[in-house]
Parts: structure tokens; sequence; C-alpha cells
């Protein structure tokens, strides 16, 4: 009995946690780690980056995050592996740029995003952003960037 309950378990939470592909064309970045995706049937899903964090746009270095990453991305197909959504009710994804190249990691190894380490502990991860803090590229060219979810914390009222 309790191997059959054991199997049950396995089954249901192998089916619980079920990744899948999304395929489009980027038709709106709004900020360095989300943006809207066109699907074939002309579904629009929101797209949230997995395991980084971007500056918020009123925040130093945002802009420049939101332009390096629509310079990639928009009007382009990517596909987006994902597995759950965000509160919002975005697809967090990893996403996989026509050139074969992970944005996620691109935008870690240019300097645009900390590796969200709450959410991510991809080693390879950190050490690209900490690449990035060395050679002092991106928001990295600042001494002290604050980063993005200290700086939602201070401007709630």
């Amino acid at each position: 009995m309790k191997t059959k309950k054991a199997i049950i378990s396995i089954l249901f939470l192998s089916i619980s946690v079920q990744i899948f592909a999304l395929y489009g064309r980027v038709v709106g970045v709004y900020d360095g780690d989300s943006f809207t995706l066109l699907d074939e049937k002309n579904v629009e899903y929101k797209i949230r980056l997995h395991g980084i964090d971007c500056p918020e746009l009123k925040q130093a270095y945002g802009k420049a995050a939101k332009y390096y990453v629509s310079g990639l991305i928009y009007n382009q197909y990517v596909t987006v592996e994902t597995d759950k959504k965000d509160r919002y009710g975005r697809n967090i994804g990893i996403v996989k740029m026509a050139n074969g190249k992970i944005l996620n990691e691109e935008i870690l190894k240019n300097g645009f995003a900390w590796h969200y380490l709450e959410y991510d502990t991809n080693p390879l991860w950190t050490d690209m952003e900490n690449s990035a803090k060395t050679a002092k590229i991106g928001l990295w060219v600042d001494s002290s960037p604050m980063a993005p979810w200290i700086w939602r914390k201070m401007k709630k009222p």
C-alpha cells in the first residue's frame, strides 16, 4: 500500500511541474526583464525572465537595460521555456534567441542585471554577474549600484 501511495505521489509531482515552450515574436519590451510575446495564433504572453533582476525603469540603468534588451529581441522570434507564472500572471522563463544564445545570460554577461539568487542558484550565472562586475560594464560602472529589490522596498509607502 505504501508503495502504491509513493508511486502516485511521484506521478502527481511529475505531472504538476511541466515545462513547456512558448514560441513567438517579441512585440513589446516593458523593461530589462519583461516583455510581451505574440505566438502564431496571435495570443499574447507576458514574459518575466527567470533568475535575473534588472534595474527598474526609474532606477539608474533601468532604461539602459530596457534598450539593451530591446536591441536583442524586439520584433525577433524567441523560444521561452517556462514552468510557472508570477503573481502578476507573467510566464517566468529562460529565453532562447534565434542565434541560439540565452537572453537571461546575455543580460548578466553585459552587466544589465543582478543574478536573482532568491529564485535561482546556478553558479554559472553568478560567475557571469561577477565577471561583469570585475570588468565594470553596464550598471557595474557605478561603484555601488542599488539592487532593484532593495529599491522597490524603499519606494513602498
